[in-house]
């Protein structure tokens, strides 16, 4: 094999590795096996916010990291078992994490 034909192969395989390294958004489903988004998960979220929202002791979403991976938050009043099959564990690729907060209220306005 000529040295240009390793000097091409060699940039490919580089070029593939930092592709690979760069996309952080690659999860692992609830079945073990990897799912590559293909959709931003602003786009995914802002899709998916009305549903979750219509879900009695949703108070809302939001963007999230887990183990340094883009992950879609929803925040419940109190977290149930219930409440847990209502909302998906995954949703387009991105993993779904349920946070308990508690009802939140606005501060009263200071006058």
């Amino acid at each position: 094999m000529s040295l240009a034909i390793k000097m091409t192969f060699a940039g490919i395989g580089v070029i593939f590795c930092v592709f690979a390294a760069c996309s952080n958004k690659v999860v692992v489903d609830h079945q073990g096996e990897k799912v590559m988004p293909a959709k931003p998960i602003e786009q995914v979220l802002s899709e998916h916010t009305d549903d979750l929202m219509s879900i009695p002791g949703v108070i809302g979403t939001a963007q999230g990291l887990r183990e340094n991976k883009p992950c879609i938050l929803v925040l419940v009043i109190k977290k149930t078992t219930e409440l847990n099959q209502k909302i998906p564990d995954v949703l387009e690729g991105y993993p779904v994490v349920v946070e308990e907060t508690g009802e939140i209220r606005a501060l009263p306005e200071e006058q």
